[in-house]
């Protein structure tokens, strides 16, 4: 200890500032539909992952492999091929250096979100300069829940509902708190998610953060996928009207107005805007905020509008600040209530542009990178809007809320309020 604080005195050191992170570019593999019929049935889950990694190196030549400082690699089943620390194996099998270290975490849902906030902190504080961050789930290897082993004690001291182990019986409980939210009003929602994403794949605003990844089927030969395998485009409301409803009897969620099962990884470079700057790296977006809040699990959807509110406050903004959403469509009525809560109407333009998860697919862990990969390409497209954030529900009952500022904004990085 220096006789200066042994002495009560204070130190001379100057308070330790806050670096400015960035969202440098992402990818994506197309996703896939999980089971034997899928585009990845018998691919592996970190070769998924291996593919985005190595995209982003040659997407990014100006960035040296070896000033990458983490790989944090979400997925929600760590076990087999998403097992054995997968943000180091990753990087080993992607050809990084042995020096670039690399961690696995798991938040459900919000893994590859998680990843990306994590690392960033670590960016923020001084620890890294350049990470890579993103997440991987096939749930055709690993569907949801195997190999799990709740504690008994949730059953027996009833510490949550039976409904909280199921997400679709928690999507259902949350149309019993909002009966408002109906059955029609999530299949419309549904719909047009469909043709949102459709449209924006005939404009080609999909394609570019697509990494295509040529798979082999015994009997089949070599395929390269290009293009996402779930949307179901043309879906009507007369379509939604005839699938039967598996969480309850008469129920209202369905496999129309929720997102499948799928196979699919995403990767994230993040960097300091110091360093983005000396390495002549993109900036896409600058981090504003983020949070997570935690809800009652039987009701696990409505957890973005906590997180959200804690996001904003933190930033010193309102949600009237807000130019463009973008909402994991887990179930369409967890979005809704998102929307009804702040008063947003159910076709606002600003929520969604591309579709979402109901037509392109949830792989769990993967889909926080895809919700800001997506917002930096409609930042890009639309200067005028200032900020925007990407949020999302999560099993067990929490919620993630991040919040970005557009670089194209006449204002970026201005002082402006909390917010700067």
């Amino acid at each position: 200890m220096s006789q200066a604080r042994h002495s009560g005195e204070p130190s001379s050191r100057s308070p330790r500032a806050v670096r400015d992170v960035v969202f440098v570019d992402g990818v994506r593999t197309p996703f896939g539909r999980a089971g034997e019929k899928g585009i990845y049935a018998g691919t592996r889950a970190d070769d998924l992952m291996v593919k985005c990694i190595r995209e982003l190196l040659r997407r990014n030549p100006a960035l040296p492999a070896a000033r990458i400082d983490e790989v944090a690699v979400a997925a929600t089943t760590q076990t087999g091929d998403q097992g054995l620390t997968l943000g180091r194996t990753a990087a080993l099998l992607a050809g990084l250096p042995r020096t670039v270290p690399g961690f696995a975490i798991d938040r459900m849902c919000a893994g590859a979100m998680t990843a990306v906030t994590t690392t960033a902190s670590g960016i923020g504080f001084g620890a890294y300069d350049v990470v890579i961050a993103g997440g991987v789930e096939h749930m055709g290897n690993h569907p949801m829940g195997s190999g799990a082993d709740p504690n008994p004690r949730f059953m027996s001291e009833r510490l949550v509902d039976p409904a909280a182990l199921n997400m679709g019986n928690t999507a259902e409980n949350l149309h019993d708190r909002f009966p408002a939210i109906t059955k029609e009003r999530t299949d419309a929602y549904a719909v047009a998610s469909q043709d949102k994403l459709a449209a924006a794949y005939a404009n080609g605003q999909i394609q570019p953060d697509l990494v295509p990844v040529a798979t082999l089927k015994p009997g089949e030969g070599w395929t390269l996928n290009t293009v996402d395998e779930p949307p179901r485009s043309g879906t009507t409301l007369a379509d939604l009207a005839a699938l039967r409803t598996p969480f309850r009897a008469h129920g209202r969620v369905t496999a129309g107005n929720a997102a499948g099962l799928n196979d699919g990884a995403t990767a994230a470079v993040l960097a300091s805007s110091d360093a983005a700057a000396e390495l002549g790296l993109p900036v896409r977006m600058r981090l504003v905020s983020y949070a997570y809040a935690g809800v009652e699990p039987e009701v696990m959807g409505i957890g973005p509008v906590p997180a959200t509110e804690k996001a904003l406050k933190n930033a010193g903004l309102t949600i009237g600040d807000i130019g463009l959403f973008e909402i994991n469509e887990a179930f369409a009525v967890q979005v809704l209530s998102f929307l009804d809560h702040f008063g947003i109407s159910d076709d606002d333009p600003r929520v969604n542009r591309y579709g979402g998860a109901i037509a392109v697919g949830h792989p769990l862990a993967s889909s926080g990178v895809r919700l800001m990969n997506q917002l930096a390409r409609q930042f890009e497209e639309d200067p005028s809007v200032r900020y925007g954030i990407t949020t999302m529900c999560i099993g067990l009952g929490m919620g993630a809320t991040v919040i970005w500022e557009n670089p194209h904004h006449r204002n970026y990085a201005t002082i402006e309020g909390a917010a700067a």
